[in-house]
């Protein structure tokens, strides 16, 4: 049972998911490596010992946090986070720097990303803020 004082997702095996405590959506684990290609200025952030998480929710200005409080919005970001972006410049595709203007030709970019995904040749662990594949957003 998790007591009154102890932060909301703290569980003898650590989760893969826990509530944003900005919005409340249940966000997924992201590695701190990716949160590291994203900051403003990681050379002066501390990490915590907990595991981190992204929020993907467009108006929630939470973009990482972890199960003890720390917490990185998006003024602390240096990248613009396509899902959070009501812009058409906005990216779906971090490794290949797709926007959502290329829609027009989606299926063709699409197919594109597939075959570079397939070869290895993504980098969405780092590249893409919420560490997971950027097809689904297609």
């Amino acid at each position: 049972m998790i007591e009154c004082c102890e932060p909301q997702c703290q569980e003898k095996s650590r989760p893969t998911r826990c509530d944003c405590p900005s919005c409340g959506t249940g966000c997924a684990a992201v590695a701190i490596k990716t949160i590291l290609h994203h900051l403003k200025q990681p050379w002066v952030h501390t990490f915590s010992e907990e595991k981190y998480y992204f929020c993907s929710t467009p108006g929630c200005d939470v973009v990482y946090f972890s199960e003890d409080g720390d917490v990185i919005s998006k003024s602390g970001i240096r990248t613009s986070i396509g899902i959070k972006e009501k812009t058409d410049d906005a990216l779906i595709c971090f490794c290949f720097g797709v926007s959502k203007l290329e829609t027009e030709s989606i299926i063709n970019i699409k197919r594109f990303v597939i075959e570079q995904t397939k070869k290895s040749m993504c980098s969405c662990e780092t590249a893409n803020p919420s560490g997971k594949c950027c097809l689904k957003d297609f």
